[in-house]
């Protein structure tokens, strides 16, 4: 092949720690139109001919690098200064080939790929899979015979001006948001000057022109991307789930339809169709701005002249990425907020822990709604009882005489904590949880009749007996959405029963009567509103081991108590003390800014940052000692570390917890990574032979799950 001048630098796509890095190529003379900063190539590496993928990130000439390098060099001896290190000048490969000319990486994609991941000791090629969809070729072919035919369009005809003119400052026609319900201006000057917002999200519902009820933050967040495409501007709006998703499309169909029916709107979307997610990523390379709505992969996605990135419920576990670096969505919003200088708005019922923090230390601005109103919420330990045992009751007196009221007037809302029948059995005899005996996870019922069976391998347990008693009776200590619909069933005869959870998916009801039983974060949204809610099993969901239980709970009661129906009645039943409080008021900043003063206290995250260190006793140690050799030479101030102690799951593995301070967030993260690096570039021969790696050394910051 004969060799041109030019150099593409090339991201090899691959896991693998070591090879996370920029290699040169030489560009064949007849690759030369070809290869552009974004594309995909095949690449040779190392020995044996083995051809990897990989994306041009940078395409120069070596003789003009050299040339400068020269002169730096030059100038540095004169100076007294080092000199920079000069390009490699020997023999470089070539490309093996080009996949595609579509440019579908980016450079800004690109850039924060590469900031994320070296945040978290992780590969730039492992963010990129969340924004770059995997190939469909047929798909892509169609769209460069598109755009091929569209630029000849342009050229052959001059009174027809270029695309990005016509599609740069969209009809302000389309767009006309106005914020009802806040302070006058108060969000579109913050979306035209670019600022950090957290927005207090008004608790109701709203019924669309279409007849379609959404929840209101689902129009305060279409309007805010409204009203950054009025101005020219890309918007990247992220939710949680499909449920949220639908909710943002038919706020966008309601507010703007000649923008939706012009594709003006485009939804990135786990769900969809490899095809057809790969069509949307595509379009979304055009320069034309658009609104993107999509889950916590929406964040990476390319957007042209991008002007504001939000996120709905920044709280919600659904934004931790369970894929390596395990870079959470609200993270890489601010990093892409500040490479990008665009306006950033995290809109919520109940802030976040972490939001809070950013609003204490003056780097996002709150915004409340103008009026005070929120639903009416009614803790059942806040009344006064005189029978213990109906205080004790699941379902306290006041929630039957609320629900039986309601009920005549339209649908009343039942959250519970779990899916299913019987989640939860124990040993009628001694009381102590039933186990399987094959694993021993918890043993459950999947209806009244159905045998008891495991939760995690599915063992049936047919001949259960109590491994402590001997027992072979079961009683029911948990209940799920199954039979509180059966009970509830029982209680109001004749009343519809609808039961929504994971495997029953409801997102909208009419406004008639009906008792619906639903797990958190499942509840359909009724015509109107709900007449009452009633919220149970907290003392269950409290119950939970995590540093994040109690902002967990009141969020997901904030959300099911903003689907009420003006003035209905929300019952909390069984939670008293601060929770309680801060729903009662409405108040969660109150609460978020308690839990994070007592964090502070006791360094937990987010008041510090986070990292563990899972592998060998020795890998461990390795990687700690070298963390621990910076903190001596004054390098990481504010670091400490947890443990090692033995790994859960993990045969023959320790984990440790770093504990550090944001400044020295990048410090760690290198120390942390080469340490990766080092231990994956290890490999030993036994005597077969053959290569084994080594048990790998993994590392993961900010892990919400922790602590």
């Amino acid at each position: 092949m004969p060799h041109t001048g030019l150099v593409a630098r090339v991201l090899i796509d691959s896991p693998l720690p070591q090879l996370d890095h920029l290699f040169d190529y030489g560009i064949p003379a007849e690759m030369v139109d070809l290869v552009t900063p974004g594309v995909r190539v095949r690449v040779p590496f190392r020995s044996g001919g083995r051809i990897v993928d990989g994306y041009v990130i940078e395409v120069f000439d070596r003789a003009v690098v050299a040339a400068e390098a020269q002169a730096a060099a030059r100038s540095a001896t004169t100076s007294a200064l080092a000199a920079p290190e000069a390009p490699f000048l020997g023999a470089l490969s070539p490309l093996d080939g080009v996949v595609s000319t579509a440019a579908v990486l980016r450079p800004e994609v690109y850039r924060l790929a590469r900031s994320v991941a070296d945040r978290a000791a992780g590969n730039a090629s492992d963010v990129i899979r969340l924004g770059v969809p995997p190939r469909a070729v047929r798909v892509e072919k169609a769209w460069l015979a598109a755009r091929a035919a569209s630029a000849e369009a342009q050229q052959t005809d001059a009174a027809v001006p270029a695309a990005a003119d016509v599609l740069a400052e969209p009809a302000r026609a389309l767009v006309a948001p106005f914020f009802s319900g806040y302070p006058t201006g108060r969000l579109d000057t913050g979306v035209m000057n670019r600022e950090r917002l957290a927005v207090a999200a008004i608790p109701e519902v709203i019924t669309l022109a279409s007849g379609r009820t959404v929840g209101r933050w689902a129009v305060t967040l279409a309007e805010l991307g409204l009203a950054t495409l009025g101005t020219g501007h890309s918007a990247i709006l992220c939710v949680p789930d499909f449920r949220d998703q639908d909710q943002l499309q038919a706020a966008l169909d309601d507010l703007a339809p000649t923008l939706v029916a012009d594709s003006g709107v485009t939804r990135v979307d786990a769900r969809q169709a490899n095809p057809a997610r790969y069509k949307a990523f595509l379009g979304l390379l055009d320069d034309r701005p658009r609104i993107i709505i999509g889950n916590r992969s929406a964040v990476y996605a390319p957007a042209f002249r991008l002007g504001l990135i939000a996120l709905w419920d920044d709280g919600d576990p659904l934004y931790s990425e369970p894929l390596s670096p395990y870079v959470h969505a609200r993270d890489a919003a601010l990093v892409r907020r500040e490479q990008a200088d665009c306006a950033l708005v995290l809109l919520s019922h109940s802030r976040s822990v972490e939001a809070e923090r950013l609003v204490e230390i003056g780097w996002l601005a709150a915004v409340h709604p103008a009026k005070n109103r929120h639903p009416r919420v009614i803790p059942t330990d806040f009344q006064s009882e005189p029978d213990p045992q109906a205080r004790a009751a699941r379902i306290p007196s006041a929630a039957w005489q609320a629900a039986r009221a309601a009920l005549a007037q339209g649908p009343v809302l039942v959250q519970v904590a779990s899916p299913g029948y019987a989640p939860m059995l124990a040993c009628q005899s001694c009381k102590k949880a039933a186990r399987c005996t094959t694993c021993q996870g918890p043993l459950g019922l999947a209806s009244r009749s159905a045998v008891p069976a495991c939760r995690w391998c599915g063992a049936l347990a047919a001949g259960w007996a109590c491994v402590h008693c001997e027992a072979t009776n079961l009683r029911v200590t948990s209940m799920g959405t199954g039979r509180t619909a059966e009970e509830l069933g029982r209680a109001f005869p004749g009343a519809r029963v609808i039961v929504a959870d994971g495997d029953h998916t409801i997102q909208e009801l009419g406004p008639e009567p009906a008792l619906v039983i639903a797990t958190r974060g499942a509840e359909p949204i009724p015509t109107g509103g709900y007449r009452a809610i009633l919220l149970l099993d907290g003392e269950r969901m409290l119950a939970r081991e995590s540093l994040r239980v109690g902002e967990d709970c009141l969020r997901w009661w904030s959300n099911a108590a903003a689907l009420a129906a003006p003035g209905a009645s929300v019952l909390l039943a069984g939670v008293g003390g601060a929770l309680a409080s801060a729903l009662n008021a409405w108040q969660p900043e109150v609460f978020a800014a308690s839990e994070l003063s007592d964090r502070r206290q006791l360094r937990f995250p987010p008041a510090v940052r986070v990292a563990s260190v899972t592998g060998t006793p020795n890998d461990v140690a390795a990687a700690l000692a070298d963390l621990t050799g910076q903190v001596n030479a004054g390098a990481l101030p504010g670091l400490d570390v947890l443990g090692p102690v033995p790994a859960e799951n993990e045969q023959n593995q320790v984990r440790a917890v770093v504990r550090f301070g944001y400044a020295s967030g990048a410090g760690v993260a290198h120390s942390l990574k080469a340490s990766v690096v080092r231990n994956a570039a290890r490999r030993r021969r036994p005597k077969s032979g053959s290569f084994v790696p080594t048990p790998t050394l993994k590392v993961r910051f900010d892990d919400p799950e922790l602590l």
